[in-house]
């Protein structure tokens, strides 16, 4: 983009509206209103803003666009645990835009950055390299709302199995800037440059929708049957009738039977979701009793959310693990998984006395959850052999490499049990869905989100939602899904790719500050 000073710099009231609108826009292209192209027009917006030559000026631009995007797109935050600690959520992941939009002034001053082609690349590495900033740090990070998520309904989804979220996140904020460009070009006077901009930002859409998704199954095919039991309360109540919910899960299991019975289909595995069975059925009778007489009923083995807890000398509860447990009529528990990526606030409580005066929720949580281990597979016995699940516990399917692990380690098929009851109404089930629609299309293999309460889907490799559920209300899903083997680019690229934006943005503010230097230098002489 040109220089800042080529044309007059926009005033800074002007540059924060411009913020605000931007974060709005951003917004909008994200479940519940999905307006894909929005993301670009948000991204535009963001770059215009950004065009004062003071880092301190682009850190408060950019924490302006991140405050007004995720005070909007995390109201589902609010819903579930109040308004202290929705404002310190946001302004926290406002951070870290507010750091792009510093690191961007700066590396605006690198000359060859001022170039369209360079520019657009430069601004989309250092994109990428915020996002994953965040998505690891601090409390083990928070990837939710990458620009990846919002193409869930538009074409750049295609690039997803050739580079993963890095790439689609790139991709978006690259058009983002090239529609910036239109503007700035017409401001110059440059009507043609202008054009070759806005023709830029249609085609590159375009191009995406040729690029195939193959959906054929590679390793046969498996029926699987999915129980949204629902829960007897909303919110922060859900639970308090936890047996409530397991008898909910329970009948649900036998309608599904039913169901499959009256269709003329054989069942190979029935999916719970996350806290379907709070109380453990390893080692609580009345709730084996109910897992026991669902199980036996389908015949088939029932991966199921459930909870353990480590007790110390005092027989007092240490730590809890949030557990995926296989099921097999007849047996019982036979495996496990554990999340990785517990919630932090959420499901354990970093700093605890520190957040205690923020808010007194944080007590809601009595026992801190455990990290589990890899890898992120449940085994399903299907036929003569054992097929790999690959598992992602509810926030997890945000995380990259834990799913992307999962596929290495043979996953055949992705399921995401989850647990949307304490987010009411809010778009949190929904944005959640578009995740798991994007790592079924990312990773070329079918998926099945089941929640408690809703948004529950089924998936198709190739994105397409075959199947969804509505919120609080008890419903069932049963499909023939495609086990597919083949490892698409993304699998295995999208890591080196998110290096890959470190490398480029690190070197590009590197040779920002050695030509300021420079410039300072020569000016002292």
């Amino acid at each position: 983009m040109p220089a800042a000073s080529s044309l007059t710099e926009p005033r800074r009231l002007t540059t924060l509206v411009l913020a605000v609108l931007g974060g709005l826009a951003t917004d909008s292209a994200f479940p519940q209103r999905s307006l894909w192209p929005l993301a670009f027009v948000g991204m535009a917006l963001l770059a215009l803003a950004l065009r004062r030559d003071s880092a301190r000026w682009g850190f408060l631009v950019g924490g302006t666009w991140g405050i007004t995007f995720y005070l909007v797109h995390l109201w589902w935050v609010f819903d579930s645990v109040g308004s202290a600690t929705w404002v310190l959520f946001s302004l926290v992941l406002a951070a870290f835009t507010g750091l792009f939009g510093a690191a961007w002034v700066w590396i605006r001053r690198w000359r060859p950055a001022r170039h369209a082609v360079v520019g657009a690349f430069t601004w989309a590495c250092a994109w990428v390299a915020v996002e994953g900033l965040r998505s690891w740090n601090p409390f083990d990070g928070f990837p939710w709302a990458r620009l990846a998520f919002s193409q869930t309904e538009g074409p750049l989804l295609r690039l997803a199995p050739l580079g993963g979220t890095p790439l689609v996140s790139a991709v978006v904020a690259a058009v983002g800037f090239v529609l910036a460009l239109v503007w700035w070009r017409l401001r110059e006077s440059r009507p043609a440059a202008a054009l070759t901009s806005l023709v830029t930002v249609v085609v590159v859409p375009l191009l995406c929708l040729a690029i195939p998704l193959p959906t054929r199954a590679e390793a046969g095919t498996v029926t699987v049957g999915a129980v949204q039991g629902n829960v007897p309360n909303a919110g922060l109540e859900a639970f308090a009738n936890a047996r409530g919910v397991i008898a909910n899960h329970r009948q649900g299991t036998l309608d599904l039977v039913e169901r499959a019975e009256a269709e003329g289909r054989s069942l190979d595995v029935v999916l719970w979701p996350e806290n379907s069975a709070d109380y453990d059925p390893r080692t609580d009778a009345e709730a084996s009793a109910a897992v026991v007489d669902a199980s036996e009923a389908a015949g088939v083995p029932i991966l199921l959310g459930t909870q353990s807890y480590v007790y110390g000398d005092d027989g007092v509860a240490t730590a809890r693990y949030n557990d995926m447990v296989r099921w097999d009529p007849g047996v019982g528990a036979v495996a496990v998984y554990a999340k990785q990526h517990p919630a932090p606030f959420a499901e354990y409580i970093p700093l605890r006395d520190i957040a205690r005066r923020v808010t007194s929720a944080v007590d809601l949580v009595t026992v801190d959850m455990a990290k589990g281990t890899g890898p992120a597979i449940l085994p399903v016995p299907i036929g003569e052999r054992e097929v790999p699940f690959g598992v992602a516990i509810c926030f997890e399917v945000a995380y990259d490499e834990i799913v992307a692990d999962s596929v290495l380690d043979g996953a055949e098929i992705l399921v995401v049990p989850t647990n949307n009851a304490s987010f009411g109404l809010t778009a949190e089930s929904e944005q959640q869905l578009a995740m798991t629609v994007f790592r079924a299309v990312e990773h070329g293999r079918a998926a099945v989100q089941i929640s408690t309460v809703g948004v529950s889907g089924i998936v198709s490799p190739n994105g397409v939602v075959s199947q969804r559920t509505e919120l609080f209300t008890p419903a069932t899903m049963l499909a023939d899904l495609p086990l597919r083997t083949s490892l698409t680019p993304a699998t295995t690229l999208a890591p080196w790719l998110q290096w890959g934006a470190y490398g480029v943005s690190g070197l590009a503010l590197l040779l920002s500050l050695v030509m300021r230097r420079s410039t300072n230098t020569k000016g002292t002489r």
